[in-house]
């Protein structure tokens, strides 16, 4: 028996590191929006 299944993917590098990356940038808009919030007490500063 091997120990690899046969339904295993091989996933890119380059694919995780985008994910990575835009795992970061949402991290980022949500401190953002809460900073923002904090200074300005609306969530969307200048939006009337």
């Amino acid at each position: 028996m091997s120990t690899q299944n046969k339904n295993t993917r091989n996933i890119d590098p380059e694919k995780v590191t985008a994910e990575r990356l835009n795992g970061y940038a949402a991290l980022f808009g949500c401190i953002a929006l809460v900073g923002a919030y904090a200074t300005t007490g609306q969530i969307i500063p200048g939006f009337v």
